[in-house]
């Protein structure tokens, strides 16, 4: 959970850091980082939340049926 909490706030943290930069500056660079950014934590989460349910169900099921 550790790691999980650490990749959110570092992505809080670019988030705000490139859509500020953007902000100040109009170059379209800083926000295609942020949209970037934020693909790769919504994939990054999904993978997470499969295989936590993965864990969580399938085996805790598979372990019964054994």
């Amino acid at each position: 959970m550790f790691v999980l909490r650490l990749l959110l706030i570092l992505t809080a943290l670019s988030i705000v850091i490139t859509g500020g930069l953007y902000v100040f500056t109009r170059n379209r660079r800083y926000l295609n980082l942020t949209v970037q950014t934020v693909r790769f934590v919504v994939f990054a989460l999904i993978i997470f939340f499969v295989l936590f349910v993965l864990e969580r169900y399938v085996l805790a099921g598979w372990r019964i049926l054994m």
